[in-house]
């Protein structure tokens, strides 16, 4: 969802790229919310990061809680960021029914688009503006 977002609000100065620590395939329920947004990622590619450490970075900003924990060393000047944001499939997998399941997407894309809409400011300052996410999260229950 933040790469479709970047490419989405910020295309014209953001060449984003994805990558998670394995490659799962793309989720159908991100998918599905993005849609509802008028933001197509269904062409987008689930892939490993070794599929990407070969391109030179300005700006890693890790998303996911789990990947501070993950995330490898970057070769050069590439300045690191983690701004967690919850993980829709594990905040959805007591969920009894698709609506119930498709609500917790809609609170971490909607969480997302705003660090989005605020790149590049908000990268200097990811602390301030997780806990301004932290602080809004009520929005979106």
């Amino acid at each position: 969802m933040a790469e479709g977002w970047c490419r989405h609000l910020k295309g014209n100065f953001i060449q984003p790229f994805s990558a998670g620590m394995e490659s799962h395939g793309l989720n159908p329920q991100a998918v599905k919310v993005m849609s509802e947004v008028a933001v197509d990622i269904s062409h987008q590619q689930s892939k490993p990061l070794r599929d990407v450490l070969h391109i030179h970075f300005d700006y890693v900003i890790t998303v996911c809680d789990r990947a501070s924990l993950h995330c490898p060393v970057f070769p050069g000047k590439t300045k690191l960021f983690h701004v967690g944001f919850d993980d829709p499939p594990q905040l959805a997998k007591n969920s009894k029914t698709e609506e119930e399941t498709l609500q917790h997407y809609r609170r971490v894309r909607d969480e997302i688009k705003k660090f989005v809409q605020g790149l590049p400011r908000s990268l200097t300052k990811p602390e301030k503006l997780k806990n301004r996410l932290l602080h809004s999260h009520q929005e979106f229950v």
